[in-house]
C-alpha cells in the first residue's frame, strides 16, 4: 500500500508496475510515451485514425491487425509505398480518418494495456498535447494517475527510466498543477521545469534522442518537442485510442 500514492489527487509512476501500484483507484490514466509511441497515437488520431496498441511486433500483432480489419505499423526503416505506417509520428500524416493501425510498442502499448485493466479511463498524453490531455483527465475527476513508459535496457529489457518521459509527464503535471500531488509527481514537475525552454535541444541530446537521430530519424525528435501544439486527447476505448 505504501507505494499506491494514494493520499495524492496526482500520481506519477513508471511502467506496468506503476500502473499496478498507483492506478488502482485512478479515475483517469495518462500514458507517457514521448519517443515515439504516445506522441504517434496523438498524430494519428488528430487525422481521426483509430490506433490499437499491441505489445510486440509479432506474429500476433499481425493476426490481431487481421482480425479487426486494420493495417500493420511497420519499423519506420521498413516503411514502403505499400505499408506507410510506423512508429513515426511522421508516418501518420498517410493516414484518414477511420483508419485503422495496430501499433507494436514494447513501452507505450505494454502500459497502454496495463492500464486498460484498472477500470479508469486511459489516455495518450505527449508534449504535442500536454494541456489537452491534463483537460480531459480533470473532466474525468481525480484522483489522475501520469504513468512514464520508459525504455528498455538492451543487455536484459529492464526498465530504463528516460528523461524524454520525465518531460512529457512532467508536462502534464505543469497543466494540472493545482491538484494535491504526490512527491513523485512534484519532483517530475521540477524537471519539466527546468527544461521548458529548452524542450527541441535537450530532447536531441538525451540519449533516446541521441539513438534515433543516429538512425537518421532527428525529425521525429524534433516533432515529439512541440508543445501543446495539439488540442487533441487520445482515449483508449475497446482497445483502440480514439479521438476523446
Amino acid at each position: 500500500m505504501e507505494f499506491g500514492q494514494s493520499e495524492f489527487e496526482l500520481r506519477f509512476e513508471w511502467g506496468a508496475h506503476g500502473v499496478e501500484a498507483i492506478g488502482l483507484g485512478a479515475r483517469a490514466i495518462i500514458v507517457a510515451d514521448i519517443l515515439r509511441f504516445t506522441t504517434t497515437v496523438v498524430t494519428a488520431v488528430e487525422r481521426g485514425a483509430i490506433i490499437y496498441p499491441w505489445r510486440w511486433r509479432d506474429d500476433s500483432a499481425a493476426s490481431f491487425a487481421d482480425s479487426v480489419g486494420a493495417a500493420l505499423a511497420v519499423r519506420r526503416q521498413d516503411a514502403t509505398a505499400a505499408h506507410q505506417f510506423s512508429l513515426s509520428p511522421l508516418s501518420m500524416a498517410a493516414a484518414n480518418a477511420g483508419t485503422k493501425i495496430v501499433l507494436p510498442s514494447p513501452n507505450g502499448a505494454e502500459v497502454s494495456l496495463a492500464a486498460a485493466k484498472s477500470g479508469g479511463a486511459v489516455f495518450a498524453g505527449c508534449l504535442r498535447n500536454a494541456r489537452a490531455v491534463a483537460a480531459a483527465a480533470r473532466a474525468v475527476s481525480p484522483p489522475i494517475a501520469i504513468i512514464a513508459a520508459g525504455e528498455r535496457w538492451p543487455v536484459n529489457g529492464s526498465l530504463r527510466p528516460s528523461f524524454e518521459d520525465m518531460l512529457g509527464a512532467g508536462a502534464i503535471i505543469d497543466a494540472l498543477d493545482r491538484m494535491a500531488m504526490s512527491p513523485e509527481a512534484s519532483a517530475v514537475l521540477a524537471v519539466f521545469n527546468s527544461a521548458r525552454d529548452d524542450l527541441e535541444h535537450l530532447l536531441l541530446d538525451c540519449a533516446s534522442g541521441r539513438e534515433l537521430a543516429r538512425k537518421g530519424f532527428s525529425d521525429d525528435v524534433i516533432w515529439a518537442s512541440k508543445l501543446n501544439v495539439s488540442g487533441v486527447a487520445p482515449v483508449l476505448r475497446s482497445g483502440a485510442y480514439v479521438a476523446g
